[in-house]
């Protein structure tokens, strides 16, 4: 393996690794067992996207753009607002267990819409991916490596996270296990939300 690849899976695994708001909503999908090929495809085409954008110079015209920070990061934050407000209100209606017991299932569309939210609407994504990628790869001779290691790390990344997530069905079989999850998206939504508009 090159240097290259070895270095730009590192780094992409490492700048995907942390909690936010796309992996808890992947985490928590991948708990309730529905569409989770499409939403961690949707999620690893999407990182690949803007990765590849990074790599070929996408981050210099951001930059360049001075208002369209401020757009993605308000945006940003009155989204995940609403789904952490949303997270509480299940939480404290029983937990998105009532769900799955009553077999309730969320629409692919609703999926979609709600994975392409959190990551498009997300500037930390556009940071990570675009800018910070995009601006390290270009210390390496083989920059096309560089990203396709990067696009690797979050394919397995986020199929390692949705189907890894069923190991944890049996903790999940507890109602109450539900309800601390959907606090603890909660907690998360808020946090990135309000640090999105302190920034």
């Amino acid at each position: 393996m090159s240097p290259s690849l070895i270095g730009g899976f590192a780094l992409g695994f490492s700048l995907i690794l942390a909690i936010g708001a796309q992996n808890a909503f992947v985490l928590r999908q991948g708990l309730r067992r529905e569409h989770v090929f499409v939403l961690c495809l949707t999620c690893a085409v999407s990182d690949a996207i803007l990765i590849g954008a990074g790599v070929a110079g996408f981050g210099t015209l951001a930059r360049a753009v001075p208002w369209f920070e401020t757009v993605m990061r308000y945006g940003g934050a009155t989204f995940l607002l609403w789904y952490g407000l949303r997270s509480f209100w299940s939480a404290w209606q029983g937990g998105s267990a009532l769900e799955v017991g009553e077999g309730h299932r969320t629409s692919l569309r609703t999926v979609l819409l709600t994975v392409l939210a959190f990551t498009w609407l997300n500037p930390h994504v556009y940071l990570d991916t675009v800018v910070l990628i995009g601006s390290i790869s270009a210390q390496y001779d083989d920059r096309l490596g560089f990203a396709i290691g990067a696009m690797s790390s979050s394919f397995v990344f986020f199929f390692s996270l949705g189907y890894g997530a069923g190991v944890l069905s049996p903790v999940f079989a507890r109602p109450r296990a539900w309800q601390v999850l959907d606090v603890v998206i909660g907690v998360v939504m808020l946090g990135i939300a309000l640090k999105l508009v302190i920034m």
